[in-house]
């Protein structure tokens, strides 16, 4: 048998033979390959190019380092939960597309919420002037949270909100919605996503300053742990540093960065990690190299175990299981021939797939032009079930293991990803790596060098700088009707006019002087002003009222 060093001779006289004859008629289509994150790519690989100690560094599935899954039998058990992102004009509305993903057999909601709602401002605020309904669905109180769920049964169905600044307000909504339908709130299963380090980061729907914005997020994680133990109270996002131009090494970093600075601010307001930690979930981006992709997810798997047993000393083994939701990249879907989409969406879901994720979006085809219509939402979510019940690669877990590049480049992600978060700890933080601009800088200089080398024709995007076509795409789009915004503002006036306003007064009194102490639980009081239909402007206005908003500082 060949040991390492005698494979390592052999490659090399195959190079000089072989190949180098080969290549002096047909040369390789570029000097040097590369993947998005600038790993290098050789031609081939072999097992003297991979170190992997199989028990500690791959393992098995459901057991730590949790490299190959987190969980014993994987999608041979069950598939993956096929969320798709949906919510656009009024609750009724987006209620109707819920109930038509649904009978499609979607297992579980996404929640998109618009613009105005993000910033924790009601749908009659100036500042929502021509946003009301526009990339989401406008929810201004419990009133209309309602209706986004009538008839669908909260304790039935797994429910995940993309909402962070206001999300406790929100997610409060979604509890008194279930407990007027009679459900035990024990029972909820979701996610909101809650994850204000990011917005500071990459994304920008940020209200409150960082210090008591963090106070919200451990305070949900609190309240969840005590009362709503099956919810996700945060989904840690990569998916939008990715979509901010990071690399897939940076979105794995980044993300782990704002983790532990979570982790960190939990157990400063003295939770243990055990009690908070098996509940922390998190999102991340599929993009288009479809190896890069599986390595990433596999890579991030073991890196976040090793982080909460070692740096957090997590004793509970569900502290250490990366369970990750997965979108495919919106930043890749072009205007251009957008039927090309489906094409990229399928590819970017089977990384997701291949890579182990536990939930799993589908963009549609038009989302660049507009926000999916019925027909192309029902492609995306085709195209999951295609992969689910057709491809076969679900009947065996982690079926690219042991591949010679996949586990090189596992373990070259991990590294990289690593050294980045020793450079962040090094500066003091997640918190301070932004607040002095490091973190953006460096997506914003990649996202520069990606878009240098698509302009320049170095990198290659179908229909945009290659086989391009000058036709006009002919697809249905979804259009929101301006009307949208006055039925809202409609519905608010009834709602001030007939609700109990002495009730609301006295709930966001009780609000205000809680926010005034480090040391209550805002939860109970932000789900006693919902339930007395205060809207999310007046209680966001209420926090404003006592911590300000933030104002980022100018980097150069």
């Amino acid at each position: 048998m060949m040991n390492q060093d005698d494979i390592r001779r052999e490659k090399e006289r195959w190079e000089e033979e072989t190949v180098a004859r080969f290549v002096a008629r047909r040369p390789e289509r570029r000097p040097t390959f590369e993947t998005s994150s600038h790993i290098p790519v050789d031609r081939l690989y072999t097992p003297a190019d991979v170190e992997v100690d199989y028990l500690n560094d791959l393992g098995f599935p459901g057991e730590y380092p949790y490299t190959r899954g987190v969980y014993p039998t994987m999608y041979r058990g069950r598939f993956w939960t096929m969320r798709q992102y949906a919510g656009y004009a009024t609750a009724e509305e987006s209620n109707r597309r819920y109930k038509f993903l649904l009978e499609q057999g979607q297992m579980g909601l996404s929640v998109a919420f618009d613009l105005p709602t993000q910033l924790g401002l009601d749908a009659d605020d100036p500042l929502a002037e021509g946003e009301v309904g526009k990339v989401g669905v406008s929810i201004s109180s419990l009133r209309d949270m309602e209706i986004l769920f009538d008839g669908i049964p909260l304790e039935k169905v797994s429910t995940s909100m993309t909402i962070n600044a206001p999300a406790a307000v929100l997610w409060a909504m979604y509890i008194a919605v279930a407990k007027k339908q009679g459900a035990d709130i024990r029972n909820l299963r979701g996610t909101i996503q809650n994850d204000i380090l990011k917005e500071y980061l990459a994304r920008g729907t940020y209200i409150f300053p960082p210090e008591p914005s963090m106070r919200l997020v451990t305070n949900t994680f609190e309240f969840a742990h005590k009362y709503v133990p099956k919810w996700n109270p945060i989904s840690i996002s990569g998916y939008h540093i990715r979509e901010a131009g990071s690399t897939a090494v940076q979105e794995v970093a980044f993300t782990f960065a704002n983790a532990i600075a979570y982790v960190n601010a939990a157990l400063k307001a003295g939770l243990a990690v055990d009690d908070f930690a098996p509940r922390l979930s998190f999102f991340f981006n599929a993009h288009n190299n479809l190896l890069e992709e599986i390595a990433k997810f596999r890579a991030a798997r073991r890196l976040w175990a090793r982080i909460m047993r070692e740096r957090f000393g997590a004793q509970d083994p569900r502290s250490a299981m990366l369970r990750f939701h997965t979108q495919t990249a919106g930043s890749t879907l072009t205007a251009q021939q957008p039927e090309n989409n489906i094409v990229r969406v399928a590819i970017q879901a089977l990384a997701a797939v291949l890579g182990g994720t536990q939930s799993l979006h589908t963009n549609a085809m038009d989302e660049a032009l507009a926000l999916p219509t019925e027909k192309s939402a029902q492609i995306a979510l085709r195209t999951q079930q295609i992969i689910a019940y057709e491809s076969g690669v679900a009947d065996t877990i982690d079926p690219l293991a042991g591949s010679y590049f996949i586990e090189h480049l596992t373990n070259e992600i991990e590294h990289r990803a690593q050294a980045y978060i020793q450079k962040i700890d090094d500066l003091g933080g997640a918190l301070r790596a932004i607040e002095t601009g490091y973190m953006q800088n460096e997506i914003q200089q990649a996202a520069y060098e990606e878009q240098l080398a698509i302009e320049r024709g170095e990198k290659k995007v179908v229909g945009v700088n290659i086989f391009t076509s000058d036709e006009t795409p002919d697809i249905e789009l979804l259009r929101i009707d301006e009307s949208v915004a006055e039925r809202q503002r409609e519905r608010l006036r009834e709602l001030r006019a007939t609700r109990d306003n002495e009730a609301v007064r006295r709930t966001l009194a009780a609000l205000r002087t809680a926010a005034q102490r480090d040391d209550v639980n805002l939860m109970p009081y932000i789900l006693d002003a919902v339930e007395a239909y205060a809207t999310t402007g007046e209680i966001c206005n209420t926090l404003r009222e006592v911590w300000g908003e933030y104002e980022p500082a100018v980097i150069f």
